[in-house]
């Protein structure tokens, strides 16, 4: 487990489980509360995070994609053929990438063509989503790829970052959708505006926080883009 809230009023305990996969160890993650789940993001090799929802018994109710480039979508079809009731929901700017693997990266990957299910339902900037009480803001922080989001839970302290950010670094801008002074934009105005103690949970690598990123992380000491 990488992360476990406290009890508060208004909603059971919220469990974090991090399960890294595929080869490039892309992070998914299985966020529970009152018996059911989200799934965020769906990487390459989903069988461990599939037992453990199995094993745990819960109950899937959405699959969320932080944005769609191959390594974060390369299971989803095997996570749909096993839950195919939950829906899957991304930004609208990127609900092509889930079929067309010059968009999603896999055209240039050398491991295949990767098409994955379609969404069946799109997030914008300031939608809410609910998980037993759990409330997660979606914030639209396009620049690694031009749909990506963070989900932001305030009382819990937790953000699910994707690939904008990472513990000690950002990331890549140099795919042909991606755009450096978007992603710092992004960074700077929709992530560092979050309290220090925020854990932030990133799409490859160890967890960290917005202030240790703030203080240390060397892309965000050096001037604007």
């Amino acid at each position: 487990m990488l992360y476990n809230s406290g009890m508060n009023e208004a909603a059971p305990d919220l469990a974090i489980h991090a399960f890294a996969l595929g080869q490039w160890q892309t992070n998914c993650y299985v966020v529970a509360s009152g018996g059911s789940c989200w799934v965020v993001d769906a990487g390459f090799d989903p069988a461990p995070m599939l037992a453990f929802i199995d094993e745990q018994g819960l109950h899937v109710e959405r699959v969320v994609l932080t944005h769609a480039h191959l390594d974060h979508i390369g299971g989803l079809e095997q996570v749909h053929d096993r839950h195919p009731d939950a829906p899957i929901l991304i930004h609208a700017d990127e609900t092509t990438f889930l079929t067309d693997t010059a968009l999603n990266l896999s055209a240039m990957a050398g491991v295949g063509p990767v098409v994955a299910p379609e969404a069946t339902g799109t997030l914008a900037h300031g939608d809410a989503l609910t998980l037993s009480g759990h409330e997660f803001e979606v914030r639209h922080t396009p620049g690694h790829s031009p749909g990506g989001i963070s989900l932001v839970n305030i009382e819990q302290g937790v953000a699910f970052v994707g690939d904008t950010l990472f513990a000690g670094s950002i990331g890549r801008y140099d795919f042909p959708t991606s755009d450096g002074p978007t992603l710092m934009r992004s960074i700077r105005e929709q992530l560092m505006a979050l309290p220090d103690a925020m854990h932030v949970l990133p799409g490859h690598g160890p967890a960290t926080t917005i202030g240790e990123e703030r203080k240390t992380n060397p892309y965000l000491l050096q001037p604007p883009m």
